[in-house]
């Protein structure tokens, strides 16, 4: 991954600023998931029992706060797709993958529409989430077109934009909880190939 060379010339943190860092990054995920992405960062220092100027030399802006929130569903969706690269029906695979990125993006109102604005902002700090779900789903889009059952001319980074966009429909609809499965069948009816049926 392109952070490498980064991750190995930063030094370890101290134990007080580590666990200023966990404090902030739990009170961050507990106020996401409560009030959305845009939850005030002064509340979640405060909530944390620090100043603000700890938070943001921990997470530079939002962005970096909302990436670090989300690493754990992150290494939960590539866990994922590489338990579902070897599917027997690698369209369906591709499309459970697509589900699992919605039901996480789910989790905070906000999330969706943050990853749609950025996939291609590669000097947000939510690239580092984008650059390693683009592969990810790559190389499962790429078995399942391998297999005929999907389109050639489908792509991934319209896949995704599709599926954060069904995760933010969803997000605006509290009331229909069964809006984003049927949005993702029809997605799975537009992905399949002309002369491919529903048993690949």
């Amino acid at each position: 991954m392109a952070m490498s060379t980064a991750q190995t010339s930063v030094r370890p943190m101290r134990a007080d600023a580590r666990r200023n860092y966990d404090r902030l990054l739990s009170e961050a995920r507990t106020a996401f998931a409560e009030h959305g992405t845009d939850a005030p960062l002064e509340d979640i220092a405060r909530r944390a029992g620090v100043g603000i100027g700890t938070l943001y030399r921990h997470f530079p802006n939002r962005h970096a706060l909302m990436n670090a929130v989300f690493q754990e569903a992150l290494a939960s969706l590539i866990a994922r797709s590489h338990e579902l690269a070897g599917a027997e029906q690698p369209c369906r695979g591709l499309v459970e993958w697509l589900g699992a990125i919605i039901t996480h993006a789910g989790e905070y109102r906000g999330l969706a529409q943050a990853l749609m604005s950025t996939s291609r902002d590669e000097s947000s700090a939510l690239s580092r989430c984008h650059v390693p779900l683009h592969e990810a789903g790559a190389a499962l889009l790429a078995r399942a077109q391998a297999s005929g059952a999907v389109r050639a001319d489908v792509s991934i980074d319209d896949l995704l934009q599709l599926t954060n966009a069904i995760a933010l429909a969803a997000e605006q609809a509290t009331d229909d909880p069964e809006l984003a499965h049927r949005l993702l069948m029809l997605t799975l009816q537009g992905l399949k190939a002309p002369d491919a049926d529903g048993s690949r």
